[in-house]
């Protein structure tokens, strides 16, 4: 690692998949400023859909999502039930004549842990209630060691376009170290059992930075990976927070690679993907050639969201499920995360909102910034302002925060434009954050850089 670029490594960022983003929600927004946003959705308006299951078989150590080990189905059984509540709800209080769904994801959490009925019954429910467009992505995140052939056909048979397989690593020796056993041979079947069910988008993802990982390691996963040929890959630097994740307490600080050999994780599973001809997605994506999200790298048409990277085009995302986040024109809203909140508000015939952020024109403007600048990697400052009728130099505050980044050659500046260098991808993260007006550098609150 070049050693002036180091202390961008080190610094704690946030991701940028909102802005503001979510240490700046409040439980000043609720639901009845949610049920306002929602009745002024246009007609004709496409909408998006975000579900969220937060249950799993067994807790993966190295896991930062908000989810529980369910040791029985009742718990999970009775959540599909209040899913379904839920949904008529939040259809009921949109205007009728909206644009139906454009893209569905389903996270967690395993949502392959629901059976086949109850996910049948969701996705059904979801289609009646929102409608579907004639091109809508329904996505699945899947946990491989939930599959069988069976449930394969029930996913495809529901309606699933798009399986996201979490991978992480195909090195038994680091499976141990985060609690995840999961042979190569077990991801190959469930490829060939979704493919051979009609599920042709193959996404996976990989983690670098794992207890007891080595650059080698990295090298034979990304490369047992691409010999299952999947359309998209996204490449996240494992984030150690044990103060907020106390599962995290069992994987060892020891164990964790240092900052040099985690950079050069990251810089392996990169070249080794772009040798193999996958194209770059912002800093932490990758796609096949052929596959939509490299065409719309191509086309200016990327889009970032709280799934990362994405092809949908739909400005409006609606969240399904305890502890999921809702994005609209106005604002931001998050479900209740504790179960039983989420629960009785629902049953109490409530949107189970409990706190959010409404946007201000400066955070609107900063917001498509940060965006743009996290998915097309470069921004012309003077047109992006005249856009949101705002001075020329409404955000010269943060050509002044990126001259040091431009003088370390991660990003050049020309006349208000903005464009990043391809040593400044992998801190792209960094750069974003120069545009952001909330955001102050302290430990413990969002994670490292790479």
């Amino acid at each position: 690692m070049d050693p002036a670029h180091k202390k961008y490594a080190l610094a704690e960022v946030p991701r940028y998949t909102s802005y503001p983003t979510a240490v700046q929600f409040t439980d000043a927004i609720g639901e009845a400023d949610y049920r306002l946003w929602l009745s002024q959705i246009v007609p004709g308006e496409p909408l998006s859909l975000y579900v969220h299951v937060p249950f799993c078989q067994k807790m993966c150590w190295y896991c930062g999502c908000h989810t529980t080990v369910a040791h029985t189905y009742d718990r999970v059984g009775v959540y599909a039930t209040d899913l379904i509540a839920e949904i008529d709800l939040l259809a009921a209080a949109l205007p009728v004549h909206h644009g139906g769904l454009a893209h569905v994801h389903f996270g967690g959490g395993s949502p392959t842990l629901l059976s086949d009925g109850d996910f049948a019954a969701i996705t059904a429910k979801i289609i009646a209630a929102f409608g579907a467009r004639d091109d809508m992505e329904l996505a699945v995140e899947i946990d491989p060691r939930t599959m069988n052939a069976q449930k394969a056909a029930a996913l495809a048979n529901a309606g699933v376009t798009r399986a996201s397989l979490g991978v992480q690593d195909f090195n038994k020796h680091v499976q141990e170290k985060i609690n995840r056993i999961q042979p190569f041979s077990l991801v190959k079947q469930t490829v060939e059992w979704l493919r051979d069910a009609g599920i042709g988008a193959i996404n996976f993802d990989l983690i670098y930075g794992l207890p007891g990982q080595s650059v080698d390691d990295v090298r034979r996963s990304t490369e047992l990976a691409l010999s299952l040929r999947p359309d998209r890959l996204a490449v996240f630097g494992y984030a150690h927070v044990p103060w907020f994740k106390k599962h995290q307490e069992m994987i060892k600080q020891e164990d964790l690679p240092g900052m040099e050999e985690r950079f050069a994780e990251a810089h392996t599973v990169g070249q080794v993907l772009q040798n193999a001809g996958y194209v770059a997605v912002g800093f932490d994506h990758y796609a096949h050639p052929d596959d939509a999200m490299a065409k719309a790298v191509g086309s200016g048409a990327l889009r970032r969201n709280f799934q990362g990277y994405t092809t949908d085009t739909a400005d409006t995302l609606l969240g399904l499920g305890a502890s999921s986040i809702g994005a609209l024109g106005p604002g931001y809203v998050q479900n209740a995360p504790a179960m039983d909140a989420w629960r009785n508000a629902i049953h109490a015939g409530q949107l189970p909102v409990i706190r959010g952020v409404k946007l201000d024109g400066e955070d609107a403007m900063r917001r498509a910034a940060i965006m743009t600048m996290m998915s097309a990697l470069e921004l012309d400052l003077a047109a992006h302002a005249e856009a949101f009728n705002a001075p020329i130099n409404a955000m010269d505050d943060a050509l002044e925060k990126l001259l040091p980044l431009a003088e370390d050659g991660l990003v050049t500046l020309y006349d208000r434009r903005v464009t990043v260098t391809e040593a400044g991808r992998v801190f792209v993260r960094n750069i974003a954050a120069c545009f952001d007006t909330h955001w102050q550098p302290s430990a413990k609150r969002h994670s490292r850089a790479v």
